[in-house]
């Protein structure tokens, strides 16, 4: 295992962890936990971007905003294709050219001064960097490494993903009005560095690299199958995860999260705050606050998911922020409106992934959970794209954001109602050639 160098350090580390009884699938959750957090910053970056690039080159909402869809596209869409890549080579191999493509998509960016060199570096590079690195990184690692625990170290890596994606931006934004958005790049692309040297360091791909079982469990570890057709094991665990109404029920949903998340507040909240005279730093330290609280939600609600029903948990998820959207432009945009409001919807703000991919595993089986909630991640990011287009659009045509939040509002309200339509967790919904519970 050592004869690589580069992996001695994490054979080292793992010697010092067992010795104080620590499990090393938790150095590598810290790792992951890292590496969302900053790919998250890079996601979220455009949103900050917006303004800055209006101002520089003249291009208008709707048309950064198509861009800014191709990318939340391709960061969905990426999502099977990453975990069957991720079960073929590794996790540590598909992270690493992750972060260098992201790194490579900003720094590019740098010289473009045309809408079509947007739409390619930001677009199509960052997507599928920050795809391959997106939520099914944090669900291939949780159950690969862990039995127990599962559901709150799916929220700890979730919450690094939301959170990474607001605490970071009123640093841009800050770093953008003082010293040019250039300059918030080159600090995202220090930080991608970063990150990569810790995967260098300490990732390693499955528990049976060193010898152990996944943390909770006390077989020793079996020699794993050789690993099939990237591109072939996703589309085959589409094939069988689309025969069933589970899977729609998830997609559906999961749909209308990205649409009020990723697509909409990401995206476009500060530009509507600008509308109501509220500065891009002002509008992203508001983000922040619900990075914060966003951390506090997602990690309850993963501890939550092991313990209660995940079709009740997601349908007061749903529910509570469809109604904390419909409040917002009734909030003058004051700051006790605006304080509210990041209180309630950061709490929110992405506590519906560890319910969604317990609810996934226990469906679909934990060989190829990765694999269906890559699919499901997809209908998260096409809801983000339409939404990030559509309210763009709306600004544009309407000159308001706000028909955007009341439809975003409605979706979760049906959403809530939609989840409940699954029954409880049986056995007999998972397709043939899934095997294993949550």
């Amino acid at each position: 295992m050592a004869s690589d160098p580069s992996l001695r350090l994490s054979d080292a580390v793992a010697g010092g962890l067992a010795r104080r009884g620590i499990h090393y699938g938790w150095a590598v959750a810290a790792v992951t936990f890292l590496t969302m957090l900053v790919t998250a910053g890079a996601v979220g970056a455009p949103g900050v971007l917006i303004l800055p690039l209006q101002r520089e080159f003249g291009w208008d909402t709707a048309t950064i905003g198509s861009a800014l869809a191709v990318r939340l596209v391709l960061f969905g869409l990426m999502g099977p294709f990453a975990a069957a890549l991720m079960n073929r080579y590794g996790p540590r191999r598909i992270v690493l050219l992750a972060l260098a493509l992201i790194a490579g998509g900003l720094l590019a960016s740098l010289g473009m001064t045309q809408v079509w060199q947007l739409v390619l570096l930001w677009g199509v590079v960052v997507g599928i960097g920050t795809g391959l690195t997106a939520l099914v990184l944090g669900a291939t690692v949780a159950t690969r490494w862990f039995s127990h625990r599962r559901g709150l170290v799916v929220g700890l890596l979730t919450a690094s993903s939301a959170t990474g994606q607001l605490v970071v931006l009123p640093v841009l934004a800050a770093l953008t009005e003082a010293m040019g958005w250039r300059a918030a790049l080159l600090v995202i692309c220090g930080l991608l560095l970063t990150a990569g040297l810790g995967v260098l360091a300490l990732m390693r791909d499955r528990p049976e690299d060193l010898g152990l079982a996944p943390y909770g469990e006390t077989a020793p570890a079996v020699a794993r199958a050789a690993p099939g057709p990237s591109a072939g094991g996703a589309i085959a665990a589409l094939r069988e995860a689309a025969r069933t109404r589970v899977f729609w029920v998830l997609f559906a949903t999961f749909f209308i999260c990205g649409a009020s998340t990723n697509g909409l507040i990401q995206t476009h909240f500060i530009p509507l705050c600008a509308d109501y005279g509220i500065g891009p730093v002002q509008g992203a330290s508001v983000l922040a606050a619900m990075g914060v609280f966003d951390f506090v939600g997602t990690v309850a609600s993963g501890w939550l998911s092991d313990r209660y029903d995940n079709r009740w948990l997601l349908f007061w998820y749903y529910g509570l922020r469809g109604l904390s959207l419909m409040f917002l432009p009734f909030s003058d945009f004051s700051f006790v409106g605006l304080s509210l409001f990041a209180v309630f919807y950061g709490l929110d703000w992405i506590a519906t992934v560890p319910p969604t991919v317990r609810l996934t595993a226990a469906r679909f089986g934990r060989e190829r959970a990765n694999l269906v909630f890559g699919w499901v991640f997809a209908g998260h990011q096409l809801g983000a794209a339409t939404i990030a287009y559509g309210a763009g659009l709306s600004r544009t045509e309407l000159a308001s954001y706000l028909p955007a939040f009341f439809a975003a509002g409605a979706l979760c309200l049906t959403a809530a109602l939609l989840i409940l339509s699954l029954g409880r967790p049986s056995t007999r919904e998972v397709p043939a050639g899934a095997t294993g519970r949550a």
